[in-house]
């Protein structure tokens, strides 16, 4: 490795870069020249490993700080940065950048200080609850703080947990395996980080206990099947000095027997006589919000045709704006005729019920097969 890089270079960031600008580098680039991503490509590799060095040593407050003074001379003949260079898989390197990935999915922060456990809960609401929102209480089986020791896991209040000499409170420790540095839960602190020399006889010296908790949860009105809301800090206690985990609520909308919604909008499927549809007539409808109104349907509908209702539809979230509705004609053939009834129709047939401008989609549609038939389609 080259010894007289300018490491603020290689990370292409400013010398009075913070900590967060310099990872976000760091991230960046290592991703960007990764050797699994220049298969062959040696000119990537070297620079990967110039990009891994630099920020081998600009992560770190002290050996920044030597750099700084002294350059590249400070980790020379073992000096006061001085380290093994190149590849670390433990304390940044790629680490870091699946850490950023997945650490979060795997419910936990780097070192033994990891926040509690993510909870999840199903509830399930009505159509209308949905619509106008609503307040639900929920029992969740969790781990709470323990009232005992006050979440500190040691029996006695005045002696509080120590840091673990073996790992210095990071909860684990680094072991080199030839070209690598492989990382794993400190073995005298189990990854805690901590000691407790007399653990609490509740708690047994985890700080926390199981408890069912009932918490209310506000849910507001719009949100729709499959909704999920985070509520910080509500999932499970970690000890302490801790951070708690969050609860998840998963939301599911029961179905409802008229309405069928899509986004804020609501379709209302309504049966129509077909006389109805061929005299025009004036139904009543519901509305979701508990209200009726009056659909005029003029003659001669036909079933598919819609009807908008403006404002009449769901809730919007967050909003007091309210989506549409939809009135979705459907015309119904009668069946088990009388024989009067049958007779009424036999002479509406007779008389030219059937003729061009009363059906114009079926003389249509016949007129092409007759067409078809003949050749000409």
């Amino acid at each position: 490795m080259a010894t007289n890089l300018d490491y603020y270079a290689v990370l292409e960031v400013s010398r009075d870069a913070d900590g967060t600008e310099i990872k976000k580098a760091y991230r960046r680039l290592a991703m960007k020249y990764h050797p699994d991503r220049n298969p062959g490509d040696t000119e990537a590799e070297t620079r990967f490993k110039e990009i891994n060095e630099a920020y081998d040593v600009l992560k770190d407050d002290q050996k920044r700080a030597a750099y700084d003074r002294f350059g590249h001379a400070a980790f020379e003949g073992g000096g006061p940065g001085a380290g093994p260079g190149g590849f670390d898989f433990g304390g940044g390197g790629l680490g870091d950048i699946f850490e950023q990935m997945f650490g979060d999915m795997m419910g936990g922060r780097r070192g033994g200080r990891r926040a509690g456990a993510d909870l999840q809960v199903q509830v399930s609401i009505t159509f209308a609850e949905a619509f106008s929102g609503v307040k639900k209480q929920i029992t969740v089986p969790t781990r709470v703080t323990c009232e005992s020791c006050d979440g500190t896991g040691s029996a006695d209040k005045d002696q509080p947990p120590e840091v673990c000499p073996s790992c210095h409170g990071a909860g684990k420790v680094r072991a080199q395996q030839g070209f690598f540095f492989v990382e794993r839960p400190c073995p005298t602190c189990h990854g805690s980080g901590r000691l407790i020399r007399n653990p609490c006889k509740v708690c047994h010296g985890t700080g926390t206990v199981e408890k069912n908790r009932t918490l209310e949860v506000a849910i507001p009105a719009g949100v729709e099947d499959g909704t999920r809301i985070r509520l910080s800090g509500e999932g499970e206690a970690g000890g302490a000095g801790v951070t708690p985990g969050d609860l998840y609520v998963h939301i599911s909308v029961e179905p409802h027997p008229l309405f069928q919604r899509d986004g804020a909008n609501i379709y209302c499927r309504v049966p129509v006589r077909m006389t109805q549809a061929a005299l025009g007539t004036e139904i009543e409808v519901p509305v979701v919000d508990g209200s009726r109104t009056k659909v005029k349907i003029p003659a001669g509908t036909q079933t598919g045709e819609n009807f908008r209702l403006r404002g009449k539809g769901f809730s919007v979230l967050r909003s007091s704006a309210r989506g549409d509705m939809y009135i979705q004609v459907v015309v119904e053939t009668p069946r088990h005729l009388t024989r009067r009834q049958r007779e009424l129709l036999e002479e509406f047939e007779a008389d030219g019920g059937g003729h061009d401008k009363g059906s114009p989609e079926s003389t249509g549609f016949f007129s092409k097969v007759k067409d078809f038939f003949e050749g000409k389609l």
